[in-house]
């Protein structure tokens, strides 16, 4: 028969990430091959000059390494809008100012609560460096950031914050300084949103301003020429990208990096044919389901993108 042949990998030493992603594509095996569809798509996205890149993710990748991943992609300007969760502005601002340290997924947690530590998968998250950190840095700069404020949007506050922040190693502070917006719909779903409701208790008229996130968007979505996102996991960032970019017809590129399988219905697990139902994505979209551990899958698919664009 006719068709694309399947070929070995051959590894050697010195071999770059890309050549081995290039290798991945060309075995035509399972998801090895989907990171290199991936990664071509990716870089279809990023040089495209109309093209508005979205991406969203869930808070649990920032309290691991994979932070680097997200943060050197918002360092690159490879993206333009981030939509996420609450968690991730918790996770990235803590490890900001306090170290997370390594443990087990079997670990007894009736212990680890006597030891006042949280355990995230197989990361440990003391509540000196999460709750307590976070209520001693944030209440200041709300007092600071709000005083006199009556409405103010998540995108602002948010950016506001990494304003005040001197760390490269932080997502809201390469946010900030290359001006790609941070949406949270679901602010108060966190730490960070908490530390926004105590504010509140002695600041009454104040008012987190929604719609104003939701205008933004709107405004981004209708005047892009073309749009596509990484998309990584599932949950409501997930679902506010493709939401919107209903409104415009759907995305002309789009990549889903998922552990969650498609047959229980939710929303981390459905398949981009299934957003395509929705007008969610386009027909003739750019786009690939990329099966597996966002923290194997993406540091491969970005390492090999950032060596292609050189």
């Amino acid at each position: 028969m006719e068709g694309r042949k399947v070929k070995d990998i051959s590894v050697s030493a010195g071999m770059s990430v890309d050549q081995l992603v290039r290798q991945m594509k060309d075995s035509g095996g399972f998801t090895g091959r989907k990171v290199g569809d991936a990664v071509d798509i990716m870089e279809k996205m990023v040089r495209s000059e109309g093209c508005v890149k979205f991406l969203s993710f869930p808070a649990c990748l920032m309290a691991t390494g994979t932070r680097g991943v997200i943060v050197e992609m918002v360092k690159r300007k490879l993206v333009d809008v981030v939509i996420t969760t609450c968690g991730t502005l918790d996770h990235d601002l803590a490890r900001t100012w306090k170290d997370y340290y390594h443990g087990d997924f079997l670990m007894d947690d009736a212990e680890l609560r006597t030891q006042s530590i949280n355990r995230l998968g197989n990361v440990l998250v003391p509540d000196e460096s999460y709750g307590l950190i976070l209520e001693e840095r944030l209440l200041p700069m709300f007092e600071e950031i709000l005083e006199g404020k009556t409405s103010i949007s998540t995108r602002e506050i948010i950016d506001a914050v990494g304003a005040r922040l001197d760390n490269e190693d932080s997502l809201l502070y390469w946010a900030h300084k290359n001006k790609i917006p941070i949406f949270v719909p679901g602010i108060t779903d966190g730490s960070f949103g908490s530390q926004i409701w105590m504010y509140w208790q002695t600041h009454r008229k104040l008012h987190i301003n929604m719609f104003q996130d939701e205008q933004d968007l709107s405004d981004i979505i209708f005047h892009a020429p073309e749009s596509g996102a990484v998309i990584i996991g599932g949950g409501i960032s997930k679902h506010h990208v493709i939401w919107w970019n209903q409104f415009r017809g759907g995305l002309d590129y789009a990549i889903y990096m998922t552990t969650a399988p498609e047959w229980d219905g939710s929303l981390s697990g459905a398949q981009v044919r299934e957003a395509i139902s929705w007008g969610k994505v386009r027909e003739e979209a750019w786009q690939v389901n990329v099966e597996g551990d966002a923290t194997i899958t993406l540091p491969l698919a970005v390492a090999a993108l950032v060596e292609r664009l050189g």
